[in-house]
């Protein structure tokens, strides 16, 4: 993140339904309106918008407001081409836990109905959420396949997406949970054209057995690396390094003071220091989109005593997908472990 700053289930169905590819662009030109008869989507970040492709295909039309590193979902100013692409959307995908709160603004101001995805509402983690029973889920999904034609429209309430304290809002570094987002989208989505609600069923079924694939690949580094320490400079990709049964060594008011742009306090800096001269961190994790003094002291002192330094990113990489994002990620997790 820039300053200032401010995680399977399996869908319970056979993906044997021929499955649309994900033809459309994530971020097409702003309007949210897609005139030619496809379902018009509007997401916070690329990574919500190209999850909805793939469970969309191509009976959607896909806008992405917040598509580069340079933009702060946090302190995102939408513009008025924003708030008309909010305006003209059949559904909306948000991250919420006070990620991006300029959607809820949108969602206000423009007067919406458009039903709403919230992503953190997926997480186990979430304050307001008991927990998802699995088992009861995956014949919850199977239920709303055949009776999709039933949908019936949400009253959501966005007046109280705030940053949570205590919860780590990053949730779309949990594969569990972005495989329950994908099927809340094929859900709305086939509530809006059961039609075609088999096709966008099959295609989340699709994305979460990708999603299982990633999930195989952290049991690996779990199975081999299960308890190692690993020092991340703010909580971006917490919820990843925790399915790979890794530990998060850092204190936890440094990780928040670079989350919010704010100094390390010189006592937290030294604490966080001795835990990387100590031996006991294998990794040190950055994340691209943000960065200080401190974190930069962090970084030298592990390249200094070889201390493997990867950097995630919080939005999607031009030309990758989330599964293939997400996988890359992995991939440079164990890669750093066995160095």
């Amino acid at each position: 993140m820039t300053s200032p700053r401010r995680s399977v289930t399996l869908l319970g169905l056979a993906a044997a339904s021929v499955v649309v590819l994900a033809g459309c662009a994530a971020t097409p030109a702003a309007g949210g309106d897609a005139g030619d008869g496809r379902i018009s989507v509007v997401a916070s970040t690329n990574v919500y918008g190209q999850i909805a492709s793939e469970v969309g295909g191509d009976l959607v039309e896909v806008t992405s407001i917040v598509t580069n590193e340079s933009q702060d979902p946090h302190s995102f100013e939408p513009s008025a081409r924003d708030q008309l692409s909010v305006s003209k959307a059949d559904l909306i995908i948000e991250n919420g836990g006070g990620y991006d709160a300029f959607v809820d603004g949108l969602i206000e101001s423009s007067g919406t109905d458009a039903a709403v995805v919230t992503a953190v509402e997926y997480s186990h983690d979430w304050p307001e959420n008991e927990g998802h029973d699995d088992a009861a889920h995956a014949d919850d999904e199977a239920a709303a396949t055949d009776s999709a034609d039933e949908h019936a429209e949400d009253d959501h309430d966005h007046g109280d997406h705030a940053h949570v304290e205590g919860f780590n809002e990053h949730v779309w570094y949990d594969p569990h949970t972005v495989a329950h987002v994908a099927e809340a989208i094929a859900e709305e989505l086939g509530g809006l054209s059961p039609d075609d609600a088999e096709t966008f069923a099959a295609n989340a079924a699709a994305f979460a057995a990708e999603v299982e694939g990633l999930e195989a690949s952290l049991a690996d580094i779990e199975a081999e690396h299960a308890g190692e320490q690993v020092f991340v400079t703010e909580p971006v990709p917490v919820y990843l390094v925790t399915a790979a049964g890794l530990e998060n060594a850092t204190p936890e008011a440094f990780s928040e003071a670079v989350e919010e742009g704010q100094d390390v306090a010189p006592a937290t800096l030294l604490e966080s220091l001795g835990l990387v001269r100590d031996g006991g961190v294998s990794v040190v994790i950055t994340n691209t989109q943000t960065g200080g003094a401190e974190t930069q002291e962090i970084v030298g002192e592990a390249e200094g005593l070889g201390i493997p330094v990867i950097a995630f990113s919080e939005t999607l990489p031009e030309g990758e997908t989330y599964i293939s994002w997400m996988q890359a990620n992995i991939e440079a997790l164990s890669t750093a472990l066995q160095a």
